[in-house]
């Protein structure tokens, strides 16, 4: 896996980053009729990018003849739209089943068997231990890519690929078929002992605490590794779906060598591995995740809890690039994607099932994406910048950016806006680029910045409202009066979406 070089080989194309996105719903592009009711939804969002699935089954419905005229439609109209696309290839795994598969292997399964859970009951879930599970899949996203290259390797209107979606076992740790079982008795691969031993000292936490556990021993099966629980049967089952997914992604990058992820459905807190799909590309696995998959070039993940935060930081706390290709589509999402590409330095945002979003929802994306858009080259991954996002529960953020610290603090902290006294608040959010020694520009909504520097008290010099265009500051309003507080803050009142310019000076 090449997330340890922090990303730069993803930036194949500098236009598509960051990636100012969304996600189609599961079956909306498997229709052409239902897509062209979409696009106008689409533009007034001001999408870079959309995420949009390919189906195994609607690909190869007949084995080994291709059908590619749904995804050649969806390259045009993106190119008329302007749009760049992700696709999500739904193989032999989609939220752990394998219910994109095509007929001919679901029906087949002496040919193409299932995983079996600890009963040896038969899962709606391929087995990763069979060869012809494999060289299906892969044949197919072979197949895609080569399509890709010849269809679009001029245009690059496709920019990346997630191989399979949201890979994971249930509801067992393990899968328990003949094969499996044979696999998890014998004797943990060379590959992964030389991967755990070159990174012994910073693998993360829980997979190291397993290796003690057991003595850091340096060969045996995976219960003398890491124990015949749930933890050892997890790490096993990580290898061999990441073996799997490291095999169909080498297959398609040997036709095409685009960039390619996969995503993670996040475990719950006091869920065991089974009750949340075993063994997917979570923070807990992600070695072992790299050790077998070096095809596959970063691990993202999807969010449908409150914990954005907690699990941002889990995912970048060994370096590695943050991609966030799904997350629930709340209102408060626009908020999040400020954050996400202030804090995060985030290679990519994308609500799920873009199109069915709220009213609400839409307008806030809509307004964050706009502010994003406007910044451009002011996000470079090499820019000066922070992120915040503030809730009734967190109203407040502090950082540094140069000579002066500042402090975030929700709007509602102020008292006297309409709604403070509610049980909830509306989810704030800001990005603040620093274009100068005492220069800075702040995008947001809901937000009160307060400043100070080391040894003297900072003030606002000047203050202004205004927008980008055509890459072209165009100033507003002045803001050095009451909409300041005479000098106190910089405030982004709640509802609104604005850019301020604002200069510092120290007296």
């Amino acid at each position: 896996m090449q997330n340890h070089t922090g990303g730069t080989q993803l930036l194949v194309d500098k236009r598509a980053f960051p990636i100012l996105g969304g996600e189609l719903g599961n079956s909306s592009a498997s229709h052409l009729e239902y897509m062209e009711s979409v696009w106008p939804k689409l533009k007034a969002m001001h999408l870079h990018t959309l995420l949009v699935p390919v189906y195994w089954e609607l690909l190869e419905a007949e084995e080994g003849n291709f059908d590619f005229s749904l995804i050649e439609a969806l390259l045009d109209r993106a190119r008329r739209e302007n749009l760049r696309l992700v696709l999500l290839w739904f193989g032999s795994w989609k939220n752990s089943m394998s219910t994109y598969a095509p007929s001919w292997v679901k029906r087949d399964t002496a040919r193409f068997p299932r995983a079996l859970d600890e009963k040896g009951i038969p899962q709606e879930i391929l087995t990763p231990f069979s060869e012809n599970n494999l060289n299906a899949d892969r044949r197919a996203f072979a197949a895609l890519m080569r399509f890709l290259k010849r269809a679009d390797g001029k245009y690059k209107t496709v920019i990346m690929v997630q191989v399979e979606n949201e890979i994971g076992m249930l509801p067992s740790p393990r899968d328990h078929h003949p094969l499996a079982d044979a696999a998890f008795a014998s004797q943990v691969p060379e590959p992964l002992l030389d991967y755990l031993r070159e990174h012994k000292a910073q693998l993360e936490p829980e997979l190291r605490a397993a290796w003690r556990r057991n003595g850091f021993r340096n060969s045996g099966s995976w219960a003398q590794l890491f124990g015949g629980d749930t933890t050892g049967e997890e790490i096993f089952t990580a290898w061999y779906f990441a073996r799997y997914t490291n095999a169909v992604a080498a297959a398609g990058k040997a036709e095409y060598p685009l960039p390619m992820f996969v995503n993670a459905a996040l475990n719950r807190p006091g869920a065991s591995p089974g009750e949340y799909p075993s063994g997917g590309p979570l923070p807990h696995l992600m070695d072992i995740w790299k050790a077998a998959a070096p095809n596959i070039d970063l691990m993202a993940p999807d969010f449908y809890n409150p914990h954005f935060q907690y699990w941002n930081d889990r995912y970048t706390r060994q370096g590695d690039p943050l991609l966030i290709p799904e997350i629930r589509f709340d209102t408060d999402a626009g908020a999040k994607a400020l954050y996400a590409f202030g804090h995060y330095n985030t290679l990519g945002f994308s609500p799920f099932s873009i199109e069915t979003g709220s009213t609400k929802a839409m307008e806030n994306l809509a307004r964050s994406y706009d502010l994003l858009a406007q910044l451009g080259g002011h996000i470079t991954a090499g820019s000066i910048k922070e992120g915040v996002w503030l809730t009734r529960e967190n109203p407040q953020m502090a950082f540094t950016l140069g000579d002066y610290h500042f402090t975030a603090k929700h709007e509602f902290t102020l008292g006297w806006s309409p709604g403070s006294e509610a049980e909830t608040w509306p989810e704030a959010g800001a990005l603040i680029v620093q274009t100068g020694l005492e220069d800075f520009m702040v995008a947001g909504t809901g937000v009160v910045l307060t400043f100070a520097a080391d040894g003297k008290r900072a003030g606002i010099d000047t203050l202004e409202e205004g927008e980008f265009q055509d890459g072209k500051w165009t100033p507003g309003r002045r803001l050095n009066g009451d909409q300041s507080h005479q000098g106190r803050h910089l405030r982004i009142p709640g509802g609104e979406w604005q850019i301020q310019k604002l200069r510092l000076y120290r007296y």
